[in-house]
């Protein structure tokens, strides 16, 4: 049990689904899963263990913004002892020919957060991806013909920006999307030396101002959630 997390060991499986939504790890559980159970309601961030396919998984909440999946991350690596965190989330497109509901696996995750400035004195380190993950999951896309985009990925502190245009010097770069988690967990994966891996599906195009509506980012996510529960151990 943590300040955040009220299971006990044992609870959780070594690989985690980690929805920034808790309702959308509450949708995982009960249309993906077998046998559920829930672990955690602390802050209604909610967590659900079961099984696919015979094997066991979790998924669990993280809130919005790279403080919050950070403090899930650590908790449920160093005190549960997770080794698998896949983040299925929803992202932004920067690009014009990455649309609504294509999948995007993030490579790497450039950031405007100061917070591995701080942690790294002002030099910069680079948050990637878990390459067996990644590995893994192209093959898994391949089989079930789902089409994927892979690259660099945009964790943004702000969801609101001062400046509307904001988004184009990092497409200009070739950043696909932008989000606002996959920097904290990579680096806090990399620390820990435990495997992470961020699946997103686009929900908005900042280049159309097309976007899906609520219920629709609740139904339009199973391609990229049937990529991450194949890459069970």
């Amino acid at each position: 049990m943590t300040i955040h997390i009220n299971a006990q060991p044992g609870d959780i499986a070594e690989t985690v689904l980690l929805p920034g939504d808790p309702l959308r790890a509450q949708s995982i559980a009960e249309h993906f899963l077998e046998n559920a159970v829930l672990y955690n309601r602390v802050r209604n961030m909610l967590g659900f263990t079961g099984y696919y396919r015979g094997k066991r998984v979790s998924v669990q909440g993280t809130g919005m913004g790279i403080p919050s999946i950070c403090i899930y991350a650590n908790e449920l690596i160093q005190n549960f002892g997770v080794k698998n965190l896949i983040r299925v989330g929803s992202a932004g497109s920067l690009q014009p020919d990455l649309r609504l509901r294509e999948v995007v696996i993030a490579l790497a995750a450039s950031t405007d957060s100061a917070i591995n400035l701080v942690r790294f004195r002002s030099a910069s380190f680079a948050p990637t991806a878990s390459f067996t993950l990644l590995q893994q999951a192209v093959a898994v896309a391949q089989s079930k013909g789902i089409a994927i985009r892979a690259g660099n990925v945009l964790s943004s502190d702000e969801f609101y920006q001062d400046d509307p245009d904001f988004w184009r010097l990092w497409a200009t770069f070739g950043v696909l999307c932008v989000e606002m988690e996959t920097a904290g967990l990579y680096t806090v994966a990399a620390k820990h030396g435990v495997q992470a891996l961020t699946l997103l599906t686009i929900s908005d195009e900042l280049v159309t101002g097309n976007y899906l509506s609520p219920d629709e980012r609740q139904t339009s996510l199973n391609a990229m959630t049937e990529i991450a529960l194949g890459l069970l151990p």
